[in-house]
């Protein structure tokens, strides 16, 4: 097995919102004055202290999503080690570019998160 990876907290949590529930969900962060990074119709950025909030309008969603951020030292060995900490990989939850370094895992409380070398 490669040597272990560092993994840290990433700066980016995202919450995955769905349809019905977008407009009133950021129309709620933004009366309490969060920052805006970002905005287009289905994606929303906020400046929350030191973390990028990102909300996202989700079609078929039923409930809210809170998806995670690992930075990782070396993405290729992170799998193994992801896998030992009792974390499953779920690529499947939402399709990466081809070219990304990263790939998506659930904790046993099926929290999903990103595995990724870059923030």
């Amino acid at each position: 097995m490669p040597q272990k990876p560092t993994f840290r907290g990433g700066r980016n949590i995202a919450l995955k919102v769905p349809a019905h529930q977008f407009d009133a969900t950021i129309e709620s962060y933004c009366r309490l004055g969060i920052p805006i990074l970002d905005q287009s119709s289905i994606h929303i950025a906020f400046q929350f202290g030191s973390i990028h909030l990102h909300v996202d309008k989700v079609a078929n969603l039923s409930q809210a999503e809170i998806r995670l951020e690992f930075v990782v030292s070396d993405v290729k060995a992170a799998a193994p080690y992801s896998e030992q900490a009792n974390f499953v990989r779920c690529d499947e939850v939402e399709q990466l570019p081809e070219d990304y370094l990263g790939f998506w895992v659930a904790s046993p409380s099926s929290i999903v998160h990103l595995d990724t070398e870059k923030e």
